[in-house]
């Protein structure tokens, strides 16, 4: 009897459902079609940044671009690029000068100067002279005889910038002198006195 009122209540028949198994396979199959999405999305962007199948990047398929940036090197030429591009040839290159180039002389630190430019033998030589950057610096006199340039027994210090002293020689001729930081060995310009 109670089969019978189950046969009016569903027309169809007894069914043997289980929610709990339809759930599990329709979730392993959601599983396994993302899975595979995920994996073929991998191998295309794996194929596409150079790996082959062994995890090795495939460089045989695509050229590896390199930088090569050059040691510079200082030019003597006025008007020479300071980048050269590649590619760039000697005719493309500026035209050299033809003139010669004039070196600029180093600017002395120390400038000498002396008051005479010829005294008799033993008479005084006033020295004077500038070096800013030499506060408090002690600089020697030097004679040039011989072929170079040998200390005089004489020195003057520097105050305010400025120094003076003088010196006296019996060497008869033309005499060169110049003074010289005793520290540094900065040497100032050289000055002609002719002597006799």
């Amino acid at each position: 009897m109670i089969s019978d009122k189950l046969q009016r209540a569903n027309p169809e028949g007894p069914r043997n459902e289980h929610p709990i198994l339809a759930g599990l396979v329709a979730f392993v199959a959601v599983v396994v079609v993302v899975a595979g999405v995920v994996g073929v999305a991998a191998l295309i962007g794996s194929r596409a940044l150079g790996f082959s199948d062994d995890g090795v990047v495939d460089t045989s398929g695509s050229v590896q671009e390199t930088l090569f940036l050059p040691r510079p090197s200082e030019t003597d030429e006025p008007g020479t690029p300071y980048i050269t591009l590649p590619g760039q040839t000697e005719t493309s290159k500026p035209k050299k000068n033809n003139k010669p180039s004039k070196t600029p002389k180093p600017v002395k630190l120390i400038s000498l100067s002396a008051a005479q430019t010829a005294v008799g033998p033993m008479e005084p030589i006033d020295l004077t002279g500038d070096y800013a950057a030499g506060e408090g610096a002690i600089l020697r006199v030097q004679q040039f005889e011989n072929g170079q340039w040998g200390d005089f027994p004489v020195t003057a210090s520097v105050s305010g910038g400025r120094f003076s002293t003088f010196i006296q020689t019996g060497n008869p001729g033309l005499n060169r002198f110049r003074v010289i930081d005793t520290d540094t060995g900065e040497a100032s310009n050289e000055i002609k006195v002719q002597i006799g």
